[in-house]
């Protein structure tokens, strides 16, 4: 089963938009108090902090019962994903008034094509701006928890579906090694390479604006950090969704049946560099290429396994020895093959998930003396 997210658009009036502004505050607020309870009584585990809270909680509050254990789990879900080191004080989550809102699947519901939701005075049916992938995902999906988000002045209900799996391709059993760099946003095993330099430079020069910015500091200057942030943003997501688009259709032309990602689990603490790259590999949207790749190899049929990278930059795909990478080239001295780094990266992991090793994602070390001799 996969999960999927549809961003549905709710088509509201004056009046009921007030109604869904009132519930968005009072959730904020019925959030922020559990949150003080929380980390006061250093509880964020689901159902105990519910048998702390709940009864405390409803006492002081217009929400109803479910809207309150709606807040509740709000509330840890925001605590988990604060990753937080122990060693540190924990920090004190806040909820805006302009928060979104959680809701399950007792507090909303599909009434002839259009969506109840619940509100402080009552429920209200709301038209919804169906377009064809939510209509796809209202049709063969089943509808979970949801999140009402208020954004750029419109109502969006962001509802998360469970989808049935999609058979896996039974096709020539061959494998689509994919590397992911940052020069080379991604270089396929088949020979595709996916340049990133005009992605780069995009995001050096909002790096550069932001810095002149952020030494103004006026209100104005931070209005136009917020823009320029969310605009950087945006154009990142869009670069990875046609770049992952562009490799599973790759690998269904390919008559691959899989796909061979790197596992990059830590890289950032592992990777030592100066504090350019460092602030360009913070910056480096890998793992949600990665996620899109995932989601949509998934509803085509194809499969996805990840590798260990190890080595994969530095072995020769061909004799399996210890070559030499300058920038883009490698090199091989004991073969004598010549090819695009990135390339040669993206055989060895095609190779690998291929191998025996493929569910651990084992790299064989180098031969280093006979790379050396």
């Amino acid at each position: 089963m996969q999960k999927r997210t549809a961003s549905i658009k709710l088509v509201t009036t004056t009046q009921q938009s007030a109604l869904l502004s009132a519930v968005q505050r009072e959730s904020a607020r019925v959030c922020n108090t559990i949150v003080l309870l929380a980390h006061k009584n250093n509880c964020w585990n689901h159902v105990k902090l519910h048998r702390l809270a709940y009864y405390p909680i409803r006492a002081t509050t217009t929400l109803g019962s479910q809207m309150v254990c709606n807040s509740l789990k709000a509330v840890c879900n925001a605590f988990k994903s604060l990753n937080y080191k122990k060693t540190k004080e924990l920090p004190i989550n806040t909820f805006k008034p302009s928060s979104s809102v959680h809701y399950d699947k007792k507090t909303y519901s599909f009434k002839d094509g259009a969506l109840s939701l619940y509100t402080l005075s009552g429920r209200i049916v709301l038209p919804m701006a169906l377009g064809k992938p939510q209509k796809e995902y209202l049709r063969i999906g089943t509808p979970k928890e949801a999140q009402l988000v208020y954004r750029n002045k419109k109502w969006f209900f962001n509802l998360v579906f469970d989808i049935p799996d999609v058979p896996l391709s039974k096709l020539s059993g061959k494998v689509l090694g994919v590397d992911l760099g940052e020069n080379v946003v991604a270089a396929t095993s088949s020979g595709k390479l996916y340049g990133g330099r005009q992605l780069r430079h995009k995001r050096d020069c909002a790096v550069a604006q932001r810095r002149r910015l952020q030494r103004k500091g006026t209100k104005s200057s931070k209005r136009k950090l917020k823009t320029t942030s969310d605009k950087e943003a945006r154009h990142i997501k869009h670069t990875n969704h046609l770049i992952s688009k562009a490799i599973v259709h790759e690998a269904l032309d390919s008559e691959c049946h899989v796909i061979a990602l790197e596992n990059l689990t830590n890289i950032r603490d592992r990777i030592k560099a100066t504090k350019r790259v460092r602030y360009r590999l913070h910056g480096w949207a890998w793992a949600q290429l990665q996620r899109f790749i995932v989601y949509k190899a998934q509803a085509a049929g194809l499969k996805v396994v990840f590798v260990n990278p190890a080595y994969t930059s530095k072995t020769c795909a061909e004799c399996k020895q210890l070559g030499i990478r300058v920038k883009h080239r490698f090199v091989c001295k004991v073969c004598g093959i010549q090819r695009h780094s990135d390339l040669n990266a993206s055989l060895n992991i095609s190779r690998i998930a291929a191998s025996a090793d493929a569910a651990t994602g084992a790299v064989n070390h180098p031969n280093m003396e006979a790379a050396l001799a």
